[in-house]
C-alpha cells in the first residue's frame, strides 16, 4: 500500500499494526489522511471508524480492503469513510483517488522512496486476505446476508499436526467436509471445506426464502464448497498470474466428530503450508471453515510469487 502512494506526494508515513494503534496515531496528529483496513485484530475498521466519528477525530478515511461486499461498502460510507479501495490496490486507482479530494496532483513536490520490508509471512497473510474476501463477496452476493470474515491464518507445519489443529478446532460438533484438489506452475494442493452441520438449518431456510425449497443437506453442503473453494482459489491465482486446474469436489464425511476430519484424508509426514480461512454470517447462526493445505514440493514457488508480489 505504501509502495502504491505517489512518489512526489511530500508526506511522512506511520503505520499501525491493528486499530487500536491507529486510534493512537490519529490522536497523536499522524494521520491528516489514513488508509483503513476493515480486517485487523484488537479492533477492526468498522470500529475505528465508529471511534473516529464517536470522538470527533480530525483525519481523512479511505478504506483499503479484500472485503469488497456490497454491503460492507454501504456500512464503511455511512460511518463517514471518504471512499473504498479494492485490495489489491494500484498506484493509478490510489492517484485518482488522491486527485478526486484534492490530496495530490502532479506538481506536488517531493521525491519519496519507500524503505520497507515486508516478511514473507506477511506477503502470505496478505494474499490470503485479499482472496478470502473475495470469496466472501460471493457467498454475500448469492445468500444475501453480510459475511464476517476474521483474520487468516498462515503456518507452516506437518499435515499431520495440522489436520489434528483443524479437528480441535471443532472438537464439540459434528461438521460436514468437502476435499478439492489443485494443480497449477508447479503449485499443488488440497481445499478442504469444513461446515458445521449447526449451519444447516439457517442455511435451508435462505434456500426457502430464495425459492430453492427442498435442497437437500448434501446439495447445500456442495453449493457452500462451490462458492468458497473456487473463487478464493482463483483469488490466489490472480495474484500470482496463474492459474489453477480444479478436481471435482469429494465429500470427506457428512455429520462426523471433527476429530475424525484426517480420516478420510492423505494423511502425510511432509511438512506443508496452510492457510485457514473462517466465515460466519451475520444474524445466522451458520460457520464454516475453508483451509488450503499446499504440498511441501510447491513451497519454493509460492516462495517466488509471494517475493514478486513484495517488490
Amino acid at each position: 500500500m505504501a509502495r502504491a502512494l505517489p512518489e512526489n506526494w511530500d508526506i511522512e508515513i506511520h503505520y499501525s499494526a491493528n486499530g487500536e494503534e491507529g486510534i493512537d496515531a490519529i490522536k497523536e496528529g499522524k494521520a491528516d489522511v489514513l488508509f483503513l483496513d476493515l480486517n485487523m485484530p484488537v479492533m477492526d475498521g468498522y470500529e475505528v471508524l465508529q471511534m473516529v466519528r464517536t470522538l470527533d477525530l480530525p483525519t481523512m478515511i479511505i478504506v483499503v480492503s479484500g472485503d469488497v461486499q456490497p454491503e460492507a461498502y454501504q456500512r464503511v460510507i455511512a460511518l463517514g469513510a471518504m471512499d473504498f479501495i479494492k485490495k489489491p490496490a494500484s498506484p493509478e486507482k490510489i492517484s485518482d483517488i488522491l486527485k478526486q479530494y484534492g490530496l495530490h496532483d502532479q506538481q506536488s513536490a517531493g521525491n519519496r522512496k519507500v524503505d520497507l520490508e515486508v516478511s514473507i509471512w506477511d506477503s502470505y497473510q496478505e494474499i490470503a486476505n485479499v482472496a478470502m474476501g473475495q470469496a466472501a463477496e460471493l457467498l454475500a452476493k448469492v445468500l444475501g446476508v453480510f459475511v464476517r470474515a476474521p483474520i487468516p491464518k498462515v503456518s507452516l507445519s506437518r499435515q499431520e499436526q495440522i489436520l489434528d489443529t483443524i479437528a480441535q478446532m471443532d472438537e464439540d460438533e459434528s461438521v460436514s467436509v468437502v476435499s478439492q484438489g489443485f494443480v497449477g506452475k508447479g503449485i499443488a494442493g488440497e481445499a478442504l471445506l469444513i461446515l458445521k452441520d449447526s449451519s444447516y438449518k439457517d442455511l435451508s431456510k435462505i434456500a426457502v426464502h430464495q425459492g430453492r425449497g427442498g435442497s437437500s443437506k448434501l446439495d447445500i453442503l456442495l453449493g457452500v464448497a462451490g462458492i468458497l473453494i473456487g473463487p478464493c482459489l482463483n483469488g490466489i491465482a490472480n495474484q500470482f498470474d496463474i492459474q489453477f486446474s480444479l478436481g471435482h469436489p469429494i465429500i470427506v464425511g457428512t455429520h462426523m466428530e471433527a476429530s475424525n476430519i484426517g480420516n478420510g484424508i492423505d494423511r502425510k509426514e511432509n511438512e506443508i503450508l496452510i492457510m485457514q480461512m473462517g466465515y460466519t454470517i451475520e444474524d445466522h447462526d451458520i460457520n464454516c471453515s475453508l483451509v488450503l493445505l499446499f504440498t511441501k514440493d510447491s513451497i519454493e514457488n509460492l516462495n517466488h510469487f509471494a517475493s514478486l508480489l513484495m517488490e
